[in-house]
């Protein structure tokens, strides 16, 4: 009988090529960088993920992967109990592995065994969709939609980085909101995106009210949401939401904290949302016992868990009354892809998810960049995730990552090259 024990489990990091995107934290660096999760059986099947690439994380995934030989690839609660056991954190005086917390919270180090959860369980059940000839999705429950709306991701940026690493993308410079226009209409002539989202808190508040009001008379009844990352104070928040009042579908992260949503929200008939200050189960019941200021949760499969996590949440946001959609960071196919088979299983799904997918212009999958119709990707229906890895590609941006010499994402650095006097002190307006 053939066993399907794992056996090995490696894990490659790669680097690719990220535009110089504006931020509450300061701006994208040269290079994103991923890791890709290969899981292997006594048969020869190999299971694939992508997720985080920086280092504690990769050093953390090394420290659990061991623990993995020999269990089956249907194990996940086995595997979860093990990675915990060998990867949750120590108490140490700060909570925090860099200064990009506010932004991304998969930096947080209470985040460690749910990350590294996640990048093994997206592995193991692409393990088993293969072993049971059905896709992911139909592990998950089923597909409670064929296809998946995505929403165009903008973003205030630089024509190209500083060091001039490589040549300039063909985004060009949006700072203006004539800028952001153009933008917004090559993405959704490429893209077809319905919904529009702004990445805020970069430039002054009024300049990018202006922006979002112009995408408003640009695409009118587009649904539009602006996400400043935190980086305005309550007074500010109120000031911009009554200059867009009537534009908004819904608020994201205006000001920083749960208290500060709170205080928004008290004053605003906008609903809130976030992917910064409902980040785990703890913060959820925090948020339900103030009333819920935040009445939409932007999950990420890659800090909440894994899928079969996500899951759980959309039932809890259910429960609770609160909309439920998908947070994203720079990513590949292989993400995207995970990201498309949990967002069709949740019959819950109230908005369409984001993707940093049009900013990134290489690939770590067979047959190159995935494909968009109408804004939606289309669940697949081949076992396992049903991606492969492009392993000429593979080496390449495992290549880019040895050599460009980033090892922890830190956009308040790379502003810094810029501007010196920058602090990314927040809020900052």
């Amino acid at each position: 009988m053939t066993s399907h024990a794992i056996r090995h489990v490696r894990v490659t990091p790669i680097a690719f090529r990220d535009p110089p995107l504006l931020n509450a934290a300061g701006i994208h660096e040269p290079w994103a960088l991923r890791s890709i999760i290969e899981i292997e059986t006594d048969s020869g099947l190999i299971g694939i993920n992508e997720s985080y690439g920086d280092l504690p994380m990769l050093e953390a995934m090394a420290k659990a992967a061991p623990a993995l030989t020999g269990l089956s690839p249907w194990a996940l609660n086995d595997m979860e109990v093990r990675v915990a056991a060998l990867v949750t954190p120590r108490q140490t005086a700060s909570e925090f592995l860099g200064i990009q917390v506010s932004l991304a919270p998969g930096t947080h180090v209470s985040k460690t065994v749910a990350k590294v959860i996640s990048a093994f369980e997206v592995a193991m059940m692409d393990l088993q969709g293969q072993l049971a000839n059905a896709p992911v999705v139909d592990l998950l429950g089923g597909a409670a939609r064929e296809s998946v709306p995505f929403s165009a991701y903008l973003f205030y940026k630089y024509a190209e980085h500083i060091e001039k690493p490589y040549a300039p993308d063909p985004w060009g410079e949006a700072l203006t909101p004539e800028q952001l226009v153009a933008q917004a209409r090559r993405m959704i002539g490429q893209y077809g995106f319905k919904s529009i989202k702004l990445k805020a808190g970069a430039l002054p508040p009024d300049q990018e009210a202006a922006g979002l009001l112009a995408l408003a008379q640009a695409f009118p009844g587009a649904p539009l949401r602006i996400d400043p990352n935190g980086n305005w104070t309550v007074p500010t928040s109120l000031k911009v939401v009554e200059q867009l009042r009537g534009v908004l579908e819904y608020y994201e992260d205006p000001a920083p904290g749960l208290d500060g949503m709170q205080a928004v929200a008290k004053a605003c008939d906008v609903p809130l949302a976030t992917n910064m200050v409902v980040t785990d189960l703890k913060e959820f019941r925090r948020n339900a016992e103030m009333g819920c200021p935040v009445k939409i949760v932007l999950s990420d499969h890659h800090y909440w868990g894994g899928l079969r996590a996500t899951q759980r949440l959309s039932l809890m946001c259910e429960t609770f009354g609160l909309g439920l959609s998908m947070h994203s960071n720079s990513h590949l196919g292989i993400s995207l892809t995970a990201m498309t088979h949990l967002a069709a299983s949740v019959p819950h799904l109230s908005y369409a998810c984001d993707t940093h997918y049009p900013w990134q212009d290489d690939e770590v999958v067979q047959g190159g960049r995935l494909r968009f119709d109408a804004g939606s990707l289309r669940v697949p229906t081949t076992p396992g995730l049903g991606v492969q890895i492009d392993r000429e590609a593979l080496v390449r941006l495992h290549e880019n990552y040895l050599q460009c010499g980033i090892r922890n994402r830190n956009d308040l650095a790379q502003m810094q090259k810029y501007d010196p006097s920058f602090t990314g002190a927040q809020p900052r307006f």
